[in-house]
């Protein structure tokens, strides 16, 4: 532990902790002796960080939150499991964060810039991307990839081995079963595409033309002729050189272990 760090007298931080320079830990927090804290992290009261756990720098843990547990996975065994969490993520009070198992590839990953709001739940095996943002409460199941700048709506949860693109709205209350591709937007029990995410899209600052390609790509995917490896093959031959469209068509591509959530019938528009 650094001489930098700010340690309160009531906190646990147990022998062999590794505390980065200018970190601060509150009182009665706890501190396992196999966690590594980057540069400048914040542990608030109360909170709990355990195992084979490594912080990014300037990331904060709020008051009753528990970080790095065992994941509750009757398979697992007690393997050396990690949870890697990136920089300036925001941990909010009662988040749990397991780490992974030997059938996931022994890694839970959350990336940089991430808000998890208060009851977030992330099991083991996850991996979740950068500038993500969990409202209260949303929960996944294990195994499950989230692309960056995903946001998830309030109590929503998440279908084990889902995969959710980049730049995805996912309602809150929804209960996510299937994938959902880049860009879109899902909502409801079970979750089925309600159209693009086109208030992300603008807020990313993607071009007009981008937006309009990505928008008829969409229209061609769900409401096209012949089954789905059909249209994804048209989409790809068609996409040109846009890069949204692209990256649309790698995801499908790229497949899953879940199927693809898809807009109730005649809800095709992107809108």
């Amino acid at each position: 532990m650094t001489s930098s760090a700010a340690v309160h007298p009531t906190a646990v931080v147990e022998p062999g902790a590794v505390v980065g320079a200018g970190a601060s830990i509150g009182p009665f927090a706890v501190i396992g002796p196999e966690v590594v804290l980057g540069d400048g992290v914040v542990v608030h009261s109360h909170a709990v960080i355990t195992g084979r756990t490594e912080l990014g720098a300037r990331t904060q843990v709020f008051p009753f939150a528990n970080v790095g547990a065992v994941p509750q996975d009757l398979k697992y065994r007690g393997e050396p499991s990690r949870l890697v969490v990136g920089s300036d993520t925001v941990i909010r009070e009662h988040a749990t964060l397991h780490a992974g198992t030997e059938g996931g590839g022994m890694l839970t990953r959350v990336g940089n810039r991430c808000l998890l709001m208060v009851g977030t739940h992330i099991a083991h095996d996850c991996i979740v991307g950068d500038n993500v943002i969990f409202a209260n409460n949303a929960t996944l199941a294990g195994h499950v990839h989230i692309g960056d700048n995903v946001i998830l709506g309030g109590l929503s949860a998440v279908h084990q081995w889902v995969r959710i693109g980049d730049h995805a709205f996912i309602g809150g209350m929804s209960g996510v079963e299937n994938d959902v591709i880049p860009f879109g937007s899902v909502i409801g029990n079970r979750a089925r595409l309600g159209g693009l995410n086109l208030v992300g899209l603008r807020r990313a600052n993607y071009p007009r033309e981008e937006i309009h390609a990505l928008r008829a790509a969409y229209r061609a995917l769900f409401a096209g002729e012949g089954v789905l490896a059909t249209r994804v093959a048209a989409l790809e031959a068609d996409a040109g050189d846009s890069v949204l469209v692209g990256r649309l068509v790698a995801f499908l591509k790229a497949g899953g272990d879940r199927a693809i959530t898809t807009p109730r019938e005649r809800e095709t528009d992107a809108e």
